[in-house]
This record gives structure tokens, sequence and C-alpha cells, in this order.
């Protein structure tokens, strides 16, 4: 009798962790599948932000749904407290640009850049800094 209880509470330790191990697995493939966005820029420029990093990157996610995001940024652009998104685009040379205001949330810009319009941005970019 007491070997059947053991059983059984093997059975059912065995079942358990084959449901965390799939829940777990599930969670890894959707970061995987969605990629974690670090956003970047002073903490000063976040605490500013009406929306959140998250509503901004499901922003930008739903302009371009086939694209993944490969960098994210918070920053003043003529005046506005704007997310910025680089994404790239399956089948697609450059990047689609996407700037989304912190403050109300709403798409300001779409732009696609070519590898050298991206090339001389990044250049600039590096200037400044």
């Amino acid at each position: 009798m007491h070997a059947r209880k053991a059983l059984l509470v093997a059975a059912v330790v065995a079942v358990g962790s084959v449901g965390f191990a799939t829940t777990s697995s599930a969670q890894q493939m959707k970061h995987a599948a969605t990629g974690q966005v670090h956003v970047k820029g002073s903490a000063k420029l976040k605490s500013e932000a009406k929306v959140t990093e998250a509503d901004a990157i499901a922003t930008a996610q739903k302009e371009v749904p086939d694209g993944k995001i490969e960098s994210g940024e918070i920053e003043r652009e003529g005046g506005k407290l704007i997310y910025s998104f680089d994404i790239k685009v399956p089948k697609k040379s450059g990047i689609t640009e996407i700037a989304v205001d912190a403050m109300t949330g709403k798409i300001i810009n779409v732009a696609h850049e070519t590898p050298a319009a991206e090339a001389a941005e990044k250049k600039k970019e590096a200037k400044h800094q």
C-alpha cells in the first residue's frame, strides 16, 4: 500500500514538472520571438514620459508586425520627447525607423532608411557623443 502512494506522488510530481517545463518553454519561446528590447536613454527622460516603454514597443510592433526591433531609444527630437525604434524587416534592405510620441503614444513618424543612410546616421551620432 505504501508503494502505491509513493508511485502516485511520483506520477503527480512528474506531471507537474512536465506542465511547468511546457509553460517555461512557451515563455522562453515568446521572449525569443518578441526579443527583449532595451530602450536606451537617460533616467530623467524616461521619468518624464507618460507612455511606458512596453506600450511604445507594442505600438511600434503593430506598425511593422513582421519586423524585429533592433534598437530603441528615448530622446528629445524637434522639441518632442519620443521613443525611436529601428526595425529590421525580413527580405528588405535597411531599416524602418518608427518614432512614437512619449507623451501621447501616437506614431509621429515612419521612415525607411537605406543601408547607406543608416550608416551615415550612425557616423553622425558617433561624432556627437
